[in-house]
């Protein structure tokens, strides 16, 4: 069964943001920044009513655009584990 941990906890919030990032990049959200990425997709998680951050619902995502942004998480932070090894 796979297990959902970080292997570092302190790096949930970071992955977050990166997150949320990514799908603003791919057009997944729409909406401007209001503050941290948490207060920008509130009204999507339904935590802030009325809220002009975006009109898509976290569970209409497609499977197809959840792995996408998956996938990119996973290729930046390859890109800068390679950069930070590189540097040395």
């Amino acid at each position: 069964m796979a297990r959902n941990r970080k292997l570092v906890p302190e790096s949930k919030k970071a992955l977050d943001q990166m997150k949320y990032e990514i799908a603003a990049e791919l057009g997944l959200f729409s909406g401007h920044a209001v503050g941290d990425a948490h207060s920008e997709f509130a009204s999507e998680l339904g935590s802030m009513s009325g809220s002009s951050a975006g009109s898509i619902q976290w569970g209409n995502v497609a499977t197809r655009d959840a792995g996408l942004v998956g996938g990119n998480i996973t290729a930046r932070l390859i890109r800068k584990a390679e950069d930070a090894l590189l540097s040395l």
